[in-house]
């Protein structure tokens, strides 16, 4: 074997090009690594061994090879995300078990450039919560196996960290991508709205939720994401970065909601780097309205009741029929309030004053892997918020917002902050993301 497991996507991509390798013995070694340690992981719902290494023979044979982007990579799609051929369940039993007659656009995008999808992730029911468990398994941090992965992407970034495989889809209605990412040193970035197709559940989370890469590096990253969006991130070629107006805010978006020791340094640290190379970083807090957490609350929960419209009660965990059963009081509200608009009239100032926000991702690891689809709605809540604070408003605003590791926790798992931009900054943020990693690079995947 060539032990391709462990290569970035970037690498594996020009090998396959250049007949350095081809799509099935790159497919097959992440196969076969995903057959060792996804036991104690619990990153798949669904692995596709058969069909990936069909998938990645026709790969081979296309004429096109030399110019796929993507050639030979193996990725992993979240399991709210139709893949030709495969039901996707959305972590429940209450959806049906009927194979997509079409890919998503996001996956058909990720084949036309030569990607294979190995297999579908595990989520939270319904994608709701901050962490990833139920019916189909756990998904645990890698980095430590004691802890959740995060959510609603927890299964997506179990598979990228753990090296099952270089690239992995997911999404973010309420910081499902970014949550956990920080949770497992993975790069994400969720994109501003537009610029990747969307299509999630019965509505986006009211246009909230967004479709993302997860990667190890900014290239591979950025390698994604210009497939995803079918535009052009590449890093620009041979152009000094300009210098920024970054402000570093510590303060909870969320008001009683403390920031632990491990992230408050990661973001002290990352700000003097980003000083050092030359941006103007001042501390400076958003001015978050006070209402901002019952904001949030109606949002989240309403998209909930939408997408459980015609599922059968009975099937579904009890934290997400609470969940669904508080949101259908808020639906009307959501659907005719001007409350996203207002946050971001009140927050633009703000991002007129500074180029780019930046915050801890989080406010403190993970909680403990476990069955929290049998624990009670309002204990979920709190879990949540209580470590995720700081990713919602971009949801709300509809704005860009990266995950970049950064720093670690007492156990060697990794730490991360946040960047924040306004609408169409997506590049700006990679650039920023691609200078603290050359200054302090991470650890691409987990021991």
């Amino acid at each position: 074997m060539s032990n391709w497991v462990g290569r970035s996507a970037a690498e594996i991509a020009a090998a396959v090009r250049g007949k350095r390798a081809t799509p099935r013995e790159v497919v097959a070694e992440h196969l076969a690594r995903i057959e060792r340690a996804d036991g104690r992981i619990g990153a798949f719902r669904k692995v596709r061994a058969k069909a990936a290494l069909a998938e990645a023979d026709a790969v081979g044979s296309r004429p096109e090879l030399a110019g796929l982007p993507l050639a030979g990579v193996p990725v992993a799609v979240k399991d709210n995300l139709a893949v030709r051929g495969e039901s996707h369940r959305d972590g429940s039993r209450a959806t049906a078990d009927t194979p997509a007659a079409e890919d998503h656009v996001t996956v058909a995008r990720l084949r036309a450039a030569g990607a294979v999808v190995v297999g579908l992730t595990n989520v939270p029911e319904l994608c709701i919560f901050g962490t990833t468990e139920g019916v189909y398994g756990t998904s645990r941090n890698p980095w430590d196996t004691s802890r959740s992965a995060g959510g609603s992407s927890g299964g997506s970034a179990a598979a990228v960290a753990a090296g099952l495989v270089p690239l992995a889809l997911g999404n973010d209605g309420m910081g499902s991508l970014r949550i956990p990412a920080a949770n497992c040193g993975l790069v994400t970035l969720k994109p501003g709205h537009g610029v990747v197709p969307a299509g999630i559940g019965n509505g986006d989370w009211f246009g909230m939720s967004e479709n993302g890469p997860l990667a190890t590096t900014v290239e591979d990253l950025r390698l994604m994401l210009s497939v995803l969006a079918d535009a052009e991130f590449a890093r620009p070629e041979q152009r000094e970065a300009p210098r920024r107006r970054i402000a570093v805010a510590l303060r909870s978006p969320l008001a009683g909601v403390s920031v632990s020791k491990p992230y408050t340094t990661a973001l002290r640290q990352a700000a003097g780097v980003l000083a050092r190379a030359g941006h103007r970083v001042r501390r400076a807090e958003p001015p978050y309205p006070l209402l901002l957490g019952l904001t949030a609350l109606q949002h989240w929960t309403a998209g909930t009741a939408v997408d459980a419209e015609g599922l059968d009660p009975a099937l579904l965990a009890r934290r997400t029929r609470v969940h669904a059963t508080v949101g259908r009081r808020f639906v009307r509200t959501v659907r005719t309030g001007d409350s996203r608009e207002r946050l971001r009239a009140r927050l633009a100032p703000f991002f007129a004053e500074h180029d780019v926000l930046l915050t801890p991702a989080l406010a403190r690891r993970s909680p403990k892997a476990g069955p929290w689809h049998e624990r009670g709605w309002l204990r979920n809540i709190l879990a949540d918020t209580a470590y995720s604070p700081f990713t919602p408003p971009w949801n709300l605003t509809g704005w860009p917002a990266m995950s970049v590791p950064f720093g670690s926790l007492a156990s060697g798992a990794p730490c991360a902050v946040q960047l924040v931009g306004r609408t169409g900054t997506e590049r700006d943020l990679l650039e920023l993301a691609e200078e603290l990693e050359a200054l302090r690079p991470w650890r691409r995947t987990a021991p």
